[in-house]
């Protein structure tokens, strides 16, 4: 089986936490990995995004990413839907001349490559959305218009929509009327060669943090949508005046330099701005380091298809307390393996926070509980899942729409 799979803004190949680069990058590079290795040939398709980029990188046998010419190589993400044409007639051209069984079509901009191709090639379409319009508005990060009509035409013709989670599911067909027999439940999975409980002590030894202290950690872009002032307000609101937070990660998309500013300007209005620690964007698989240097992982997302560094610190054994949103919800077993906070109130996420650290009898338990829940996710297992639907697409009747 041949796999086209489109991921126009966002490369496999770039590191996670720097500028649009996210759990997506995780997602396809890990998924499409998997895949090769049970046998299902995957090119995944991106943007140029750089000058000296090479048109083909071999990843690993039965896995390669083309660079397609789209538009100037410096564009910002905001102006990446002017390209989709270039995009789409490039990415046609290569599909003629190496014909593929399936396309999947990752994130909306991907999504309206892959419904013009679908029609244009005779091709059944997958795909992930990742983060949807409708429910970043639904949580005050409204997203243009152009891109909800795209979502909804992508849903109405997408062959199998994949969703990473129950809740995702709901939200397809609340928000967008998607049909649930179209609709596989899909979660992503973690290495857990790499991220697997370890001893806090050395893992905060190894990357320069204090060992006597409560530790709390927020990974991820820095963006609104992510709630790094929660968490920056959170710890003003813990009693403790020891606990320090630890942010791994870098400002990200058109509000991320301000955002980063903001939060800047919050913690020394807060007083709290001597104990928080800024790091870099982190190669992914080091991230297990800090995961497991820290006390508790703090995830105050607005909204969340899955969660993947949730999945990650559960994986990593430490507990998480994190907002009551999207696949949050699915993921975090409320007080077994971390804890939910309804509310977008800080002294909330600073009581679950306190819960945890005045109890660390019960920290570890949920660390460990969590660390054997976030095992039944894996790579391998999203892999199989998907070579069965691919092989399932070619007997069923291919979904029509207006193309």
């Amino acid at each position: 089986m041949d796999l086209a799979v489109l991921s126009l803004h966002s490369s496999p190949l770039v590191q996670p936490g720097i500028g649009d680069s996210g759990g997506m990058n995780v997602y396809v590079r890990e998924l499409a990995a998997s895949l090769a290795q049970s046998g299902v040939r995957t090119t995944v398709y991106v943007r140029r995004d750089g000058a000296d980029l090479p048109d083909e990188v071999a990843v690993e046998p039965g896995f390669r990413v083309v660079h397609l010419d789209a538009g100037a190589v410096d564009l910002p993400k905001e102006a990446l839907p002017d390209v989709v044409d270039e995009f789409t007639a490039e990415l046609e051209r290569r599909l003629l001349a190496a014909p593929v069984d399936v396309l999947h079509a990752n994130y909306w901009l991907s999504g309206v490559v892959g419904h013009r191709v679908k029609h244009r090639l005779d091709l059944p379409l997958v795909s992930t959305f990742h983060t949807l319009a409708r429910v970043k508005a639904e949580t005050g990060d409204p997203e243009p218009d152009r891109r909800i009509e795209a979502e909804a035409e992508v849903i109405g013709c997408s062959d199998v929509i994949l969703a990473n989670s129950v809740e995702e599911r709901a939200q397809l067909v609340r928000l967008y009327g998607a049909s649930r027999e179209r609709i596989e439940i899909v979660p992503p999975g973690v290495q857990h060669a790499f991220f697997a409980p370890g001893d806090r002590a050395g893992a905060r030894r190894a990357v320069g943090l204090p060992e006597r202290v409560p530790l709390l950690l927020f990974v991820g872009r820095i963006q609104p949508l992510k709630g790094l002032d929660v968490a920056v307000g959170a710890l003003a609101e813990l009693a403790d005046q020891r606990a320090r937070l630890v942010v791994v990660g870098g400002p990200s998309g058109e509000e991320g330099d301000a955002e980063l500013a903001r939060v800047r300007a919050l913690a020394e209005a807060l007083g709290v701005a001597e104990r928080i620690t800024w790091v870099a964007p982190q190669p992914h698989h080091l991230l297990s380091t800090w995961y497991r240097a820290a006390d508790v992982v703090v995830v105050p997302s607005r909204s969340e298809s899955f969660g993947l560094v949730a999945l990650e610190a559960a994986a990593c054994g430490t507990p998480v307390v994190a907002a009551a949103v999207g696949g949050l919800r699915t993921l975090v077993e409320h007080g077994r393996t971390g804890l939910l906070v309804d509310e977008r109130d800080p002294a909330a996420f600073a009581e679950a926070v306190t819960t945890l650290l005045a109890d660390p009898v019960r920290a570890a338990e949920m660390g460990a509980s969590a660390s054997a829940r976030a095992a039944r996710y894996t790579w391998s297992t999203a892999a199989a899942r998907l070579r069965r639907i691919y092989g399932d697409l070619a007997t069923r009747q291919p979904v029509d729409c207006a193309a």
